[in-house]
């Protein structure tokens, strides 16, 4: 399993984009250096991934601070603080009830490094509250899987829908058939296509 580890991973990764599509060989180097963008492995790089669903990344980013400030960042601070504290730090009720089920399922963290990509996703989304995007997350920023990609991020959909000139912004399955040719580098391409999205709409697409 090819993974992201240092900067000479990136290079190689962008090195391929360039040689199979036209339009990254055009547009890829103004976007270099890319963001390695790893997170240490385990309970808090779930937490920020699912933290992350459907709100901002400044309110994600709010929130994680938060709990970190208020001792609620690892498995023993969610499972000690009442609903109340979590409350309090921004986490919705139904992620609160994520969280807990997290933690009481009792992951063997580590023991996901070994597994293929697909099968880290069916023990990922057989989590509470996990689906394939936030488990395409884990895989590609706690684990640094270098194919990983998460089709269903809307911010990836609307930099290719930009990059490409498509008349809209691909689904899941229109935007998997436009990155099959950038494999086995596709967490590159996601690096790179959020580095188009910051450069045309002036925010972060992930934290």
């Amino acid at each position: 399993m090819r993974e992201i580890r240092a900067p000479a991973d990136l290079e190689e990764g962008a090195a391929h984009l360039m040689r199979v599509c036209p339009v990254w060989a055009r547009e890829l180097p103004a976007l270099l250096p890319l963001p390695m963008r790893r997170w240490p492995e385990g309970f808090p790089a779930i937490r920020d991934a699912l933290v992350s669903q459907q709100i901002s990344t400044r309110a994600a980013s709010a929130i994680g601070a938060r709990l970190a400030a208020a001792g609620l960042a690892d498995e023993s601070g969610i499972a000690a603080a009442d609903d109340e504290a979590l409350r309090a730090a921004g986490l919705s009720r139904p992620k609160i009830r994520y969280l807990r089920g997290i933690v009481a399922a009792g992951v063997d963290w580590p023991g996901l490094r070994g597994l293929s990509d697909d099968e880290v996703i069916a023990r990922l989304t057989a989590l509470p509250g996990i689906g394939r995007w936030t488990a395409e997350i884990y895989l590609k920023f706690a684990l640094g899987r270098a194919d990983a990609f998460a089709a269903g991020d809307l911010a990836l959909a609307e930099a290719a829908r930009l990059l490409y000139g498509l008349p809209e912004r691909p689904g899941p399955a229109a935007l998997t058939a436009l990155a099959a040719p950038w494999r086995p580098w596709r967490a590159v391409a996601a690096r790179a296509l959020w580095a188009y999205y910051r450069a045309a709409k002036g925010r972060e697409g992930v934290r």
